[in-house]
């Protein structure tokens, strides 16, 4: 018999049974769900949704953020035959209107009482959305089923009807619509079926070593392809407890709380810890200076040996332990104190900031993978490890290089294509291959490298291709930069928009003495602007003219809500359009050397 999710999940219920499986935070404490828990609610869940009339291949979308009920709606909608839809919570009405509408769905899991509140108007342009269950609190609107009476309402009728549909169910059924957060364009639907995310799960299984021991923290959104496959299906089938952060700004709170075996995240979070990090030594006392930079040689050393292929030392092998245990023991009880790895996916990984967590014995396997191909096709492990690579393909996937760099992939977790949109999905499947869009290479032992995405890439008026992901990447290393957008599309030179890191910035204002009230007059000011000037000069000493960018401007707070992606990758077409007048600003003066030109934004989001 063929598998699909909720039966592979329901066996591991009966597998584990009394052990923990999920956690969830009420009044600042963790709660513990059991294995047999987890089914009484899927089975309960998935009763309702036949109840309710729900009929094999009907969508069910879930609007809420990461919490037992999104596995218990998720499950119990597939188990009952359904094809679930999640939306993000925080992208707002008009999105999730787009995303019931485009899909289809018949019935709406939510949690927020003021979405569902927002959403009650622009029903009338979702005429298939029969009904919204709310997860909480109660509505009171014909339309919208508090919890309870739905989690009550199958009988012993509808329990039979579930019962036929979990066996019936077939691996080659389509099990999710997860909609592309994408940078450009409104979100596609894209098609995944039991199969595709199981085999990636199993893949997966042979490269990440993880076990019923192990426990992760969740607060990627399970709206996202990465953390819905490898944060949560295959850490379930694999047995590791799954706890939920309250929050994304409770995430370093919850890490010490829950003391996570593994952890996975985008490249974002890595890149404040590092900063924070280097800011807390540099601006320290000498001695713990010195003691903590030269810890981090050794291990630096030590790492690179490895790297190498070389056995390191006796004796670096003894001082990069000593320095971890001694030096960078903080670090680790920062995270909890049991964390086996991070996973980093969504977007590059710095390669310095890589190295730093490695060295100090914090290893993040960078991996990669898309919507379209069930979340990871290519990861970094224990065993296999290249750093500033995505690593191998995980077995049963194939990797090519077409012609103009793109990255071609064919595998079993590949999508069968987007809801609705035939032609666009002849535009990326030719011959069983998925083309990414990514551009990358290959080396001659199979590692993986992402150099930036096919259609992000800047051609300048001279003609050069330039990868701004690559330069984005070497701004936001320096620690008075949080963020940052390179430009320079059919121009004759870059510009950015920088977000300054306004943390340091104020400790550097302080110290200067100099005058300001807000973020406007501290990135207004002239001394501020040549600071900037003189790192950004820095940054890029070694680049070639046309990489480097000849003017910016600087903003008084980072970009808005609606500019990134919930991976928090720029929109990078969003960006341009809300920026163009001060990007277009940049290019009127012809006068390279003017360096110190910058405009002030208003912080209006």
């Amino acid at each position: 018999m063929s598998e699909t999710l909720p039966r592979a999940i329901l066996q591991r219920c009966q597998q584990w049974r009394g052990k923990t499986v999920l956690r969830y935070k009420a009044n600042d404490q963790y709660r513990d769900l059991s294995w047999n828990q987890l089914a009484e609610q899927i089975m309960a869940f998935g009763r309702g949704m036949v109840k309710l009339g729900l009929e094999p291949g009907d969508r069910v979308a879930i609007l809420a953020p990461n919490a037992p009920e999104w596995v218990f709606a998720d499950l119990g909608g597939m188990a009952a035959g359904g094809v679930t839809v999640p939306v993000y919570h925080t992208e707002g009405a008009e999105a999730a209107r787009h995303i019931l509408r485009d899909s289809g769905s018949r019935f709406l899991f939510i949690r927020s009482l003021q979405m569902a509140r927002e959403l009650l108007p622009l029903l009338d342009q979702v005429p298939q959305l029969e009904k919204i269950i709310l997860l909480e609190q109660h509505l009171d609107d014909p339309r919208v089923l508090a919890l309870d009476a739905f989690r009550h309402a199958g009988d012993a009728a509808a329990d039979r009807v579930l019962q036929k549909r979990l066996v019936a169910g077939n691996s080659a059924d389509l099990a999710t619509l997860i909609y592309t957060s994408g940078t450009t364009g409104a979100p596609k639907g894209v098609m995944l079926t039991h199969d595709n995310i199981l085999a990636n799960v199993a893949a997966c299984a042979q490269r990440l070593p993880v076990g019923v021991d192990d426990q992760c923290l969740s607060f990627l959104p399970l709206s996202h392809v990465f953390e819905r496959v490898d944060g949560y299906y295959f850490m379930l089938l694999q047995g590791v407890s799954i706890a939920y952060a309250e929050s994304v700004d409770t995430v370093p709170a919850d890490l010490q709380l829950v003391g996570p075996t593994v952890a996975i995240s985008v490249p974002r979070l890595f890149e404040k810890v590092y900063a924070r990090v280097m800011e807390r030594i540099l601006s320290g006392p000498w001695l713990k200076k010195q003691l903590f930079f030269g810890a981090l040689a050794i291990t630096r050393k030590h790492l690179a040996a490895t790297q190498a292929g070389r056995t390191p030392s006796g004796l670096l092998e003894t001082g990069a332990r000593l320095a971890r245990e001694k030096i960078f023991s903080k670090l680790a009880a920062a995270v909890g104190g049991n964390l086996k790895f991070f996973v980093s996916g969504g977007a590059p990984l710095a390669r310095n900031v890589a190295e730093f967590f490695h060295a100090v014995g914090l290893p993040i396997y960078e991996g990669y993978g898309l919507t379209e191909t069930a979340a990871g096709i290519a990861v970094n492990n224990p065993v296999d490890l290249r750093i500033g690579s995505v690593g191998k393909a995980i077995p049963g996937t194939e990797l090519k290089i077409a012609d103009d760099g793109e990255i071609l992939i064919k595998g079993p977790g590949i999508t069968h294509g987007y809801w609705n949109r035939v032609e666009e999905t002849h535009r990326v499947l030719q011959d069983g291959w998925f083309a990414t869009g990514d551009i990358g290479a290959l080396d001659a032992e199979g590692y993986l490298t992402i150099t930036d995405r096919k259609k992000d890439l800047i051609v300048t008026a001279g003609g050069k291709n330039i990868a701004p992901q690559i330069l984005e990447n070497g701004l936001k290393a320096d620690k008075f930069i949080a963020n940052a957008f390179v430009f320079g599309d059919r121009k004759a030179y870059l510009t950015a928009l920088l977000v300054p890191n306004f943390e340091n910035l104020e400790r550097y204002a302080k110290l200067k003495k100099l005058p300001y009230l807000n973020n406007c007059d501290l990135v207004s000011h002239p001394q501020v602007l040549d600071l900037l000037r003189r790192r950004v000069s820095r940054v890029q000493n070694d680049l070639a003219a046309y990489q480097q960018i000849k003017r910016f401007t600087l903003l008084s707070a980072d970009f808005a809500s609606d500019m990134v992606t919930p991976t928090m990758k720029l929109k990078r077409k969003v960006v341009a359009e809300q920026f163009a007048t001060i990007i277009e600003q940049m290019y009127l003066a012809q006068d390279y050397g003017n360096h110190d030109s910058s405009h002030c934004i208003v912080d209006k989001q």
